[in-house]
């Protein structure tokens, strides 16, 4: 076990722990670029300062790796921001190669090796709560990294082998249940491991159950149109086994001076606006969450609605951009800029009881047992996301839940983007009540981009506006880009296994931005 785990990507290690989540890791390097494992092996205290970072690193905390990870793709893919600078080709459906090679490499780099690291030191060591929280962790990493991506390597990662195989999403997908059954028995039995360290619940196995099983609900969504016999029963299992109810068990990676929310420099450096999508939406809801995500348009009011939240349309020219500073557009709020000019430093928000909510309200459309009606459930959803980021009372929060709101045009001369209201429609039929449950769910999850694009091109919502203009020949201006093409580092150093993942049936579309992965079936 000992040179198993003192062979896992030392240097991607080293690298991570050193980013900042503890001076004591200096002490325990025997040279620049090897970490010596014997102290963590000893101490359940380095474990668990490992398996912080690992959370932090792998939501791709460090600011350069969350936006070319996921601010550059997933974010102005679902729509939630457009973007003013005008050599962010992604925008325009371009995935720059660059960008993707170094989220690539972030992850395997350093979340990986540290994942597998404490996952395997934690079995050893027969610390049964520490390892299920491990193994946890590496469903909720690598089903991120799967939906980008399709085949990944997944399985033999680790391997000492200079060739790594890739894993077909959907054996993927049957591994995350099973380690999800794993983890949820050694949680059964209570405890808590790595209190002093854990950033999301302190080492509180009870809280890990519960996220493990609405994770479990989560990617039994996922495969709803793949497999829905399977979805149908891993959902209903996750619900009875109890699941994220409230707020106080929200799953967030918590930050701190050292290890920040990136969006607090991402912000600061001004490049991402509200969406055209966005404005539409909030404004037609008159939704009091819209000034928790973005700040007033530095214009003010630009298109006389007397509002002063004002949205971009996805995908500007090179041209429209490099002519106009888009001080015209709303930013985000200013919760999420630095906190020396007034910002908040949130910690990274990971799933909420809302997200929950929809889940169960979608399986509760589908006919699946899911604890109350598709409605109630909607409403539910839409209950928890206002209380927790809004100070709206109930009486308001009931208000808007009733309400016939629709979304507005978010210009002169433009359309709605949709015109579904809030309050469920009961007589609308199960795809309109469809589409009402993933605007809201859209809406209660932001900022999680990742999330958002894998449930867009899933469900096909929320309804979009068309880019102004598309630079890729497999996806139109009026397309959803369905997966990440594979990075060139891979071609060069793992070509034959990249090759071998690109001939597996589920990916028949060939490594293209247009080809849907395995669970994208409806």
């Amino acid at each position: 076990m000992k040179k198993l785990i003192r062979k896992i990507s030392y240097l991607g290690l080293l690298g991570a722990m050193l980013i900042g989540c503890t001076s004591d890791f200096a002490e325990i390097n025997t040279n620049p670029l090897v970490l010596d494992t014997g102290a963590l092996e000893e101490s359940q205290v380095l474990q668990g300062q490992a398996f912080a970072q690992a959370q932090y690193v792998a939501v791709n905390g460090l600011h350069w790796r969350f936006q070319i990870s996921q601010n550059l793709f997933s974010d102005i893919w679902c729509q939630y921001f457009a973007t003013t600078a005008s050599g962010f080709d992604s925008d325009r459906y371009v995935q720059v190669g660059r960008w993707a090679d170094l989220a690539w490499g972030s992850f395997y780099g350093q979340a990986a090796p540290q994942i597998k690291l404490i996952e395997d030191l934690s079995e050893a060591n027969g610390n049964d709560v520490g390892n299920a929280m491990a193994k946890i962790w590496r469903v909720h990493s690598y089903h991120r990294i799967t939906d980008y991506w399709g085949p990944v390597p997944y399985s033999a990662f680790g391997n000492e082998e200079l060739s790594v195989p890739y894993d077909s999403q959907e054996s993927m997908y049957d591994n995350f249940f099973t380690t999800l059954d794993e983890a949820v028995a050694q949680l059964s039995g209570g405890g808590s491991s790595y209190a002093g360290s854990d950033r999301i619940y302190g080492g509180d196995g009870a809280k890990w159950l519960r996220f493990a099983n609405s994770l479990r609900l989560r990617l039994a969504m996922r495969i709803r149109f793949a497999d829905p016999g399977r979805a149908q029963a891993e959902a209903e299992k996750a619900v009875n086994a109890g699941v994220i109810t409230d707020n106080a068990d929200n799953a967030f990676v918590s930050v701190d001076d050292t290890n920040r929310n990136p969006l607090e420099t991402i912000t600061d450096w001004g490049e991402f606006r509200m969406s055209a999508t966005m404005e539409s939406i909030l404004k037609g809801y008159d939704d009091p969450r819209m000034p928790e995500y973005f700040a007033p348009a530095v214009d003010g009011d630009s298109d006389g609605d007397g509002i002063p939240y004002e949205g971009l349309l996805n995908g500007q020219t090179r041209v429209s951009l490099e002519t106009s500073k888009n001080a015209g557009h709303s930013d985000l709020a200013t919760r999420f800029i630095d906190v020396a000019k007034g910002g908040e430093n949130p910690p990274i928000e990971i799933m909420n009881a809302a997200e929950v909510f929809f889940l169960r309200a979608e399986g509760a459309l589908a006919g699946w047992s899911m604890g109350g009606t598709a409605q109630s459930l909607y409403e539910d959803g839409i209950r928890a996301s206002m209380t927790q980021k809004t100070g709206a009372a109930g009486a308001a929060i009931d208000a808007y839940i009733a309400s016939a709101n629709v979304p507005v045009l978010y210009d002169a001369g433009t359309q709605p983007v949709t015109d579904i209201p809030i309050a469920f429609d009961a007589g609308g039929g199960t795809e309109r009540q469809l589409e009402q449950i993933i605007t809201q769910k859209w809406i209660a999850i932001y900022p999680n981009g990742w999330e958002a694009w894998a449930e867009l091109r899933r469900t096909g919502y929320p309804k979009q506006y068309a880019r102004v203009e598309s630079q890729n020949p497999d996806v139109g201006v009026d397309e959803i880009m369905r997966r990440m093409v594979y990075v060139q580092s891979e071609f060069d150093t793992n070509g034959e296994a990249v090759s071998a993942a690109i001939a597996l049936p589920e990916m028949s579309g060939g490594d293209k931005n247009s080809t849907k992965v395995w669970w994208d079936k409806k």
